[in-house]
């Protein structure tokens, strides 16, 4: 009889244990492997902010297209409108002019007012122009390019070198400074 109510408690004692492991596997493991899956999807998404083989392309009142190619652009976390990119081809399409071709190494993007930053082996090509140096900072908004950084113009008769050249691009207005006043802009010809 003792044996038999022995029995018994361990048995209840078994059934409680085994109800109360089915009670937490299903509230409560179930809920941190979902937490858990959730925490890597955020991270997934997190960490993927390259872009490959990126291409945007815009138009002003006026009607000129700006188009601006890269291999790769990585996205801002802390401002979402601005992209890095690599190996960048840009193109402006003017009314009523040639295009003007720009390549650089890096940039830096604004996709919010189009503006856009090339660093590195900076080229612009426009008609017989060449433009070399290692900084540009293209804004739609201006109007203007502003090159500088190892300053090289070269066209069919002349090769020029200064500190700073500042093009309007709608009325090809050209600026060629020096930052230093003592320093001349150097011009020497092709002949």
């Amino acid at each position: 009889m003792i044996k038999e109510k022995l029995g018994k408690i361990i048995f209840i004692i078994l059934l409680f244990m085994a109800i109360l492991i089915l009670f937490y596997s299903k509230f409560f493991v179930k809920k941190n492997i979902s937490q858990i899956e959730t925490q890597e999807l955020q991270n997934e998404v997190y960490s993927s902010n390259k872009i490959k083989d990126v291409k945007y392309t815009t138009k002003d009142n006026d009607g000129n297209e700006y188009i601006i190619t890269a291999v790769e652009g990585e996205i801002d976390y802390s401002n979402t409108d601005i992209i890095y990119l690599t190996n960048i081809e840009a193109i402006i399409k003017l009314i009523n002019s040639d295009d003007i071709l720009i390549t650089s190494d890096f940039g830096k993007y604004n996709s919010s007012n189009y503006d856009t930053i090339f660093s590195k082996n900076v080229k612009i090509n426009y008609l017989d122009n060449i433009i070399t140096g290692e900084y540009l900072d293209f804004s739609l908004e201006r109007n203007s390019m502003l090159i500088s950084k190892k300053v090289v113009y070269t066209n069919l008769e002349n090769i020029l070198k200064a500190d700073v050249i500042e093009i309007n691009i709608k009325t090809k207005d050209t600026k060629i400074f020096m930052y230093e006043n003592k320093k001349k802009v150097n011009i020497k010809s092709k002949n």
